[in-house]
């Protein structure tokens, strides 16, 4: 009889990378009677199936031992959807992978409400290793149930009971060397930041310390953080050491010793609580102290001084460097104004916090001054500028009934702005919160050097134990020599710069697009975007605006356009089909006056009919027009000749006599051309996939230049979508987010065109938050300067390595410049992935040809 399988789902907290669910998974698959574990890191959970009899406080202690929380869920209830993080690229120098805690405290809470949640701002934590020291101190104060620790925002959630001692909590976390400052409730994160000890400087939303919080602390200058005041120190005590040593040389060995421990105690201590005991016994801390012990015991103490204060310079220098490109997009949140001027039914005017700014309120927006939140114009006409969140150059006119974004920059008259999104969910906190969840994803390539490093960093420490035995064992070598040579190459080994290399780029390349308005979700649609060999379009709204214009106005007899236009929006203005639209839009560009008119009346599939002084005027299709009026030859031809360009026609009679002829279409996007073109000069091919006739299809394909395929169904752009993929093309479906779901999930890339914030946020692999159809060339030469820069990087970090380990062998080089080959090319490798952040903005001008132009020119 077979044992009874169960079935059990775990809130893993701390989890932030493949590193710790590798470990999870390991822990928990040596308990008996465990079968089989799944863990996952984006939703920070564990399922296991197990036996009957299994004991699971035993795995729940085993996973609590490593340093993580574990907390069972019951059968109905569900994990919060919110897993955020943000890269954090200093954590490869704690053997981690490079994402940071989940940003929100989303656990699901007990029935006992007596229960509470309090935030807390944390000052100088810097990476994973830090959120989980801060964790477990924070989990040992009785009371505590649950605590969630975020590196993106340097916050803290913690529930506990009402009379949980939290004044202890603050203390045990100061006693680890952070600023700890309650918040207020519903509070976000503090502006009041500054770089952490490593350097870092993570900026994020904002939030007020709590009023009555004793032990609020403001975060200290950035030269009193404990990693910049140890590398100071270090410093100091080293030039003073070899001042010393002039005048005293017989104790120079004491005093270079002295610098020496001042440097490489605080790294000892991270390499035995953040490295050892956290299961990463190949940590570049971890290998730094057995160097500098080794050196010492060897008697070169003078150069394991130097060793560490470089090692410490670099380590300084390369979270300087890396803080920089999560700033980058982390910035934007500050984009937003910290107050907003509300308007009041009765009229009255006042300021409030831009934060607690509720939906459906009204706001004034002075010239010059930022817009607080989402919103819809309901009063006023100014341009915009919207370079900070879209990377549009040219201010944008907005009108009443436009949308206007977030932090976007109001021009020279004052706008009244209905809020459409509260703070938490503007477009600024979307894209932030999008990019910070693509962070998470790794590339391929990210994926495989982080298997790679598991094998490389234990062969190098093999490689350096052969060197310092075999020599002096085989061949009767010194032993000093060889074992001086081993410790250099233990530094050389560390695989930081290895491991950094890809999401350095990764998040430069990420920040870089969202400050132009391209939202790539993740590493893996970045790479995949550079080996796009076609790109499938919608036509209409993607490579067309989506709305007729009026292109051609034939005047017949002794008619002038002017008249025919006038009388033709005469009968439209009060129809609502988008044709009626665009002959009414028509006229009011070209400033006519529209009259008024009598007895107006649809014809059910021919037109529309009305009087006007006396005159009985129809407007309508070529078929009913001749049954109202004598048509000859020449104008037949001529409307023929229209609609062969795929533009509907509209005939205007009056009183039995054809006055003229009106051309509608779809038109082109003005970038479309440019668009195109641009890929086509990268070796991309574009194919119109669409459900329109052919005719007006191909229409637009002739003056596009690009391959059409119409009259389609869903399916068919599926089948077309896979036919290119059956021939190892890579494939991007550019649309509108909403339609076409088969093909967009058939493509390898889906690209949503940002008609609305909605749809280019929420849809697709990546967006366009602007909608400029050259956003898809530029995502495509992102990826592939990204990949480039991703090979360099990797370049370096193994060249530098290659030739430091071949001179250390040979005796050419020693210590100090061994710790070069790994601090040296972690700033090299980090320094060069920030060049992607000044990636230059595209100038977004185009030249349409306006509506009048184009009318005179018909």
């Amino acid at each position: 009889m077979s044992t009874l399988v169960n079935q059990n789902r775990y809130r893993i907290d701390g989890m932030d990378c493949a590193s710790c669910a590798a470990k999870i998974e390991g822990a928990a698959r040596r308990v008996k009677g465990v079968n089989h574990v799944d863990v996952s890191v984006a939703a920070r959970s564990m399922t296991i199936e197990h036996d009957d009899e299994v004991r699971l406080d035993k795995l729940e202690k085993r996973i609590r031992t490593l340093g993580y929380g574990a907390r069972r869920l019951a059968a109905d209830e569900g994990l919060s959807p919110s897993a955020e993080s943000a890269c954090c690229e200093h954590e490869h120098r704690h053997g981690q992978c490079g994402h940071g805690e989940p940003d929100a405290f989303d656990a699901p809470l007990e029935s006992d409400d007596q229960r509470r949640v309090t935030r807390y701002q944390v000052h100088g934590m810097d990476c994973a290793s830090c959120a989980a020291k801060i964790d477990g101190a924070a989990r040992r104060v009785n009371g505590v149930d649950e605590v969630q620790v975020s590196v993106a925002t340097t916050s803290m959630s913690v529930r506990h009971a009402p009379d949980a001692n939290l004044a202890r909590l603050e203390k045990r976390i100061g006693a680890l060397g952070y600023g700890v400052q309650r918040l207020t409730a519903n509070a976000p994160p503090s502006d009041a930041q500054a770089p952490c000890g490593c350097g870092h400087d993570h900026a994020s939303s904002h939030d007020e310390p709590a009023a009555d919080s004793d032990k609020a602390s403001s975060p200290p200058p950035w030269y009193r953080h404990a990693k910049i005041m140890t590398t100071a120190a270090c410093g100091a005590a080293l030039a003073v050491a070899f001042g010393l040593s002039q005048v005293m040389p017989a104790y120079a060995v004491f005093f270079f010793g002295v610098a020496m421990l001042i440097g490489l105690i605080p790294v000892a201590r991270r390499a035995i609580t953040g490295a050892l005991l956290a299961g990463t016994p190949f940590s570049i801390e971890m290998l730094m102290t057995i160097a500098a012990v080794g050196a010492v015991a060897l008697g070169a103490t003078r150069e394991a001084a130097v060793v560490v204060l470089l090692f410490l310079i670099g380590e300084w220098l390369e979270g300087v460097a890396a803080g920089r490109a999560r700033s980058s997009i982390s910035a934007l949140a500050d984009l937003v104004p910290k107050t907003a001027r509300i308007v009041d039914p009765q009229g009255t005017i006042r300021e409030v916090a831009a934060d607690t700014l509720d939906k459906g309120v009204t706001v004034l927006v002075r010239p010059g001054d930022r817009i607080p939140a989402d919103g819809t114009v309901i009063d006023g006409e100014s341009a915009v500028d919207q370079a900070p969140v879209t990377g549009e150059s040219t201010p944008v006119t907005k009108r009443v009934d436009d949308s206007v974004f977030a932090g976007t920059i109001n021009g020279a008259a004052a706008l009244h702005i209905r809020v459409t999104a509260a703070a938490q969910d503007n477009t600024i906190a979307r894209v932030v919160r999008l990019v910070e969840e693509a962070q998470e994803s790794k590339t391929p390539t990210e994926r495989f050097i982080d298997r790679f490093a598991r094998y490389y960093t234990p062969a190098v420490v093999a490689v350096a134990a052969l060197v310092a035995i075999v020599p002096p064992l085989a061949f009767g070598a010194a032993w000093s020599v060889w074992i001086y040579k081993a410790l250099a190459i233990l530094l050389i080994g560390c695989p930081c710069a290895l491991v950094i290399s890809t999401p350095a780029a990764v998040a430069a390349a990420l920040s870089a697009g969202a400050r132009r308005g391209l939202l790539i979700k993740g590493g893996a649609v970045l790479e995949t975007l550079g080996t796009i060999g076609a790109v499938a379009f919608d036509k209409t709204g993607t490579l067309t605006e989506g709305k007729p214009r009026v292109t051609d106005i034939v005047a017949l007899g002794d008619h002038d356009e002017n008249e025919i236009l006038r009388l033709a929006a005469a009968l439209e203005q009060s129809a609502s089909h988008p044709l009626a639209a665009a002959i009414v839009d028509a006229a009011r560009r070209r400033a006519i006056t529209i009259p008024g008119v009598e007895r107006a009346a649809a014809v059910q599939g021919q037109g529309i009919t009305a009087d006007l002084s006396e005159r009985r005027l129809f407007l309508g299709s070529l078929t009913a027009a001749r049954e109202r009026a004598a048509i000859d030859t020449a104008t037949t031809s001529r409307i023929q000749a229209l609609n062969d360009e795929g533009k509907s026609v509209a005939v205007l009679v009056a009183d039995d006599q054809v006055m003229g002829v009106l051309a509608l279409r779809d038109e082109p996007r003005p970038e479309a051309a440019a668009a195109l073109g641009e890929l086509a000069r990268r070796g991309v091919q574009s194919v119109m996939l669409t459900g329109d006739n052919a005719r007006t299809a191909k229409a637009i394909g002739r003056r596009l230049d690009i391959e059409v395929h119409a009259d389609l169904m869903p399916k068919d752009k599926q089948r077309i979508v896979r036919e290119r993929q059956a021939q190892d093309v890579h494939v991007a479906k550019v649309g509108d987010g909403i339609n076409d779901a088969p093909a967009l999930a058939a493509a390898d890339v889906g690209i949503a065109m940002g008609g609305g914030t909605d749809v280019a946020l929420e849809t697709g692999d990546a967006a366009s938050l602007h909608g400029d159809l050259r956003d898809v060339g530029d995502m495509i030469a992102l990826s592939r300067r990204t990949m480039a820069n991703i090979r360099q990087n990797i370049g370096i970090a193994f060249g530098l390595k290659a030739v430091f380990l071949v001179t250390t062998i040979v005796g050419l080089t020693g210590l100090w410049p061994a710790i070069l080959a790994d601090t040296g090319a972690t700033v090299l490798v980090t320094a060069n992935a920030l060049r992607l952040l000044r990636t230059p903005r595209r100038s977004r001008r185009t030249k349409p040809v306006s509506a009048s132009r184009e009318l005179a020119q018909a």
